[in-house]
């Protein structure tokens, strides 16, 4: 019995393709107004200026996004981590920290959206913070809050008392 080992016909390239550009966190220009981000206020001003503005920001679901800041709450960067669903997401220590080491953040302000526009956290609110605050600080990485932002109002975990046990 004999084998014989054909050629895969190579299959033709996808006639969309996605294009991916990768930007140094210092190319990307943070209004001078916008750069120190040390309250909710701020981090809330910093949303609805360049995260509800992104053009992947979808309102009608939750989308989490993590602030990157200095040693000095500077905002160096964000990123729009995920995109859920109407009224859950999917949120990961491991892709929360992944940017912030890569831009040598010292801290970061975690937030998400409640399309619902009721900013209360849910139990699964409070668990992830939880679990992220955890992960922060074996690596060093402070996280100052994590606000919910809603239709018009915010809530800030930390002003609600989840960061102390």
């Amino acid at each position: 019995m004999t084998e014989s080992i054909q050629p895969v016909p190579r299959r033709r390239q996808n006639s969309n393709p996605k294009e991916y550009k990768v930007v140094a966190l210092r190319e990307c220009p943070v209004p001078e107004q916008m750069r120190i981000c040390d309250t909710p206020d701020t981090a809330a001003a910093y949303w609805r200026l360049h995260i509800a503005t992104n053009p992947y920001f979808n309102p009608e679901c939750e989308c989490f996004a993590v602030l990157l800041l200095n040693t000095r709450r500077r905002v160096k960067g964000h990123q729009l981590l995920t995109i859920g669903t109407l009224d859950t997401i999917l949120v990961h220590p491991r892709e929360v920290f992944r940017a912030a080491v890569i831009a040598a953040a010292s801290a970061v302000m975690l937030m998400h959206n409640h399309p619902s526009g009721d900013p209360t956290p849910s139990e699964a609110d409070i668990k992830v913070t939880r679990d992220l605050i955890r992960a922060g600080q074996l690596m060093k990485i402070d996280v100052l809050d994590h606000v919910i932002m809603g239709n018009p109002n915010r809530t800030s975990l930390r002003e609600m008392g989840f960061f102390y046990s």
